[in-house]
């Protein structure tokens, strides 16, 4: 696969841009991350209960780990403000 990898990249014309490197498979990999605990918070799911799961398909050996998924993204970060809004509710 990290040999593929960059194989693909050449042959599907993707380059970085200015000082960022061009694609690389952890990329892929962090982005399914995030995107699945969109989905999670989106549909108000228990992501506590879940996140074993997405730990174990990203092979991190220990849940804590896929914690910092949480704080990666600006848009996973609103959604979590925005839920931690309305369990607080209109603080003064």
């Amino acid at each position: 696969m990290h040999a593929t990898f960059p194989v693909l990249i050449d042959r599907a014309g993707l380059t970085g841009r200015g000082q960022r490197v061009r694609p690389r498979i952890h990329d892929l990999r962090h982005s399914f991350a995030v995107r699945q605990l969109l989905d999670w918070h989106r549909q108000h799911a228990d992501i506590d209960a879940r996140i074993p799961l997405l730990s174990t398909v990203l092979g991190h050996s220990d849940p804590v780990i896929t914690y910092w998924y949480l704080e990666a993204s600006p848009e996973l970060f609103a959604i979590v403000a925005q839920r931690l809004g309305e369990v607080l509710g209109n603080l003064p």
